[in-house]
């Protein structure tokens, strides 16, 4: 007979937060209730994810871990599932966050809000510069000397941009800056989907010390649109690669950075020394190059976090607060920079090169590892059978992807479900539908398999999983069907950003703003956060 799982009250998960241990505050809902109302320092994991996420988030099984929900249940079956997966220290706090704002302590809207509130006291203490749509118009109009960079991921770049920008991540900014910008006369100015990525890359120049005037754009490519300005869709531009001078200079730069955050660099001997007591101090390693450069040669295990991404979305990376962090790169300078960052919001971050901690000897994409996929007794089905299945009408498919994914491209008459959501919407399909061949599929087949034994518990059909999931479907060269069109579960795994709505884009871009310019006036008067900005 299993033990229930212990329970923290509000005060004690308080304690937890500021006892010096390791601590690891997981929510087990879907994206949308997380971002409506939660606690600052909780990593959203999703009750249907868990298997595929916990492994990377949480690396270290005895690592003091507190399951948080709304009242729906949840964070209890998740503290079980995790439990039975090998975790040995978990609990769940009593009364869910309602406890825990009943008790006088702070409940936050939004996603990844250690990051963006982090900038947001960044640009309030260090005083970072910037300036508006309007003035920036204005300086392109006049073919002033400047250069433009917009500091997000290539696909958010590439979706939507301003005129003139060039895509350079984050953590690249300092790397790349002498190749982009060889006169001290240039404006640079940094500009991102809203406001935290154009802080902190401002910010990174300027601490880097380059004798340039440095701003960022303030409110990024909302603002842009909101002043009526054109917003392009389609750019390409990117950096070249750095040169003998560019690397040179950078280096120097970050060598100033490390200097003025404190970052350490490790070697070999000190790595392997954290991994040999990662057992009692949880460990990250963590390659902050771009995918391109990982999937051409990282470190055995290691996960990709482009250094940019990470310091935007920490939480979706370094679960367990007081945990050691060492970042990876091939020449130090894009660790050092994501480090310097990570140090000031309270991580304890280093730096290592790939040939220092032993070379890069793996190639390919990062594969989180899935959890609880042992002795599972699962039936597959090759997408061709299943083609000709469903022409039969012979099965029913139920799609376990991301709702943004499902949309993209999904099998034809394929159910969008949320796993966490089986039970009660496995009754809407069709009645002939529940009784057949229900087949799941995901877009490897890792959660459909995870998910096998779920749909088991609830139908008396037939439940097979779709070997290779959607991506060996497309990959056979099957039909594909785009759109919200048979959605079992309301698309909540995912938050809809401003631009993806369909109605008042504007009125959500104008809200979305003013809730991330006011994040610092909550931070002043939160004491979980641990943010610590260096003045240079």
């Amino acid at each position: 007979m299993n033990s229930p799982t212990p329970r923290v009250d509000a005060k004690t998960l308080k304690t937890y937060l500021h006892d010096g241990g390791e601590i690891a505050l997981l929510d087990a809902r879907e994206e949308v209730p997380f971002d409506r109302r939660h606690i600052l320092m909780a990593s959203c994991v999703p009750l249907g994810r868990l298997e595929t996420i916990v492994d990377a988030l949480i690396p270290r099984r005895a690592a003091r871990v507190v399951w948080c929900d709304d009242g729906e249940g949840l964070a209890e079956k998740a503290a079980a599932r995790m439990t039975a997966l090998g975790y040995t220290n978990v609990a769940v706090l009593d009364g869910g966050i309602a406890a825990w704002e009943k008790a006088g302590y702070r409940i936050y809207s939004g996603v990844h809000v250690p990051s963006k509130a982090f900038a947001e006291v960044v640009e309030h203490e260090a005083g970072t510069p910037h300036i508006t749509a309007q003035e920036l118009k204005a300086l392109i109009d006049s073919k002033a000397d400047i250069a433009l960079f917009d500091s997000r991921s290539y696909e958010e770049y590439h979706v939507n941009s301003i005129p003139s920008a060039i895509n350079v991540p984050g953590a690249e900014l300092v790397y790349r800056f002498t190749d982009l910008v060889p006169s001290p006369d240039t404006t640079v100015v940094v500009n991102c989907g809203g406001r935290t990525r154009s802080i902190i890359g401002a910010q990174s120049l300027i601490n880097a010390r380059f004798p340039n005037k440095i701003v960022s754009l303030k409110n990024g490519t909302q603002d842009w649109h909101l002043a009526g300005f054109e917003v392009i869709k389609g750019a390409t531009r990117t950096p070249p690669p750095v040169s003998g001078k560019g690397l040179k200079e950078a280096q120097a730069a970050a060598a100033r950075v490390a200097k003025l955050c404190g970052v350490t660099v490790i070697d070999r001997k000190v790595l392997g020394a954290w991994h040999a007591e990662a057992s009692k101090h949880a460990l990250y390693v963590l390659d902050v190059r771009t995918p391109e450069e990982y999937e051409a040669g990282h470190l055995p295990g290691v996960k990709n976090a482009p250094g940019g991404q990470l310091i935007q979305e920490t939480d979706r990376h370094l679960g367990i607060w007081g945990a050691r962090v060492v970042l990876v790169d091939d020449n130090g300078v894009r660790a050092t920079m994501t480090a310097s960052w990570l140090k000031q919001m309270g991580w304890n971050a280093s730096v290592i090169t790939v040939d220092e901690a032993g070379g890069a000897t793996e190639k390919g994409s990062y594969k989180p590892n899935a959890l609880g996929l042992d002795g599972k007794a699962v039936s597959f089905i090759a997408p061709g059978d299943l083609d000709r299945k469903l022409k039969d009408g012979a099965a029913a498919v139920i799609d376990l992807d991301w709702s943004r994914k499902y949309y993209d491209g999904h099998i034809p008459g394929a159910w969008f479900m949320i796993r966490a959501r089986l039970a009660e919407d496995l009754k809407k399909l069709p009645k002939a539908d529940a009784t057949d061949t229900i087949v799941l599929t995901s877009p490897d087949g890792i959660l459909a398999q995870l998910a096998a034994d779920d749909v088991k518990a609830l139908t008396p059909a037939s439940v097979m999983v779709l070997a290779g999931g959607t991506q060996a479907w497309k990959a056979a060269g099957l039909p594909l069907e785009k759109g919200a069109t048979h959605m079992a579960s309301a698309a909540e795994d995912l938050r809809l950003r401003a631009r993806e709505m369909n109605r008042n884009v504007e009125e959500a871009m104008r809200a979305y703003l003013a809730w991330e310019i006011d994040l610092v006036n909550q931070m002043a008067a939160d004491d979980d956060q641990r943010f610590q900005i260096v003045k240079g």
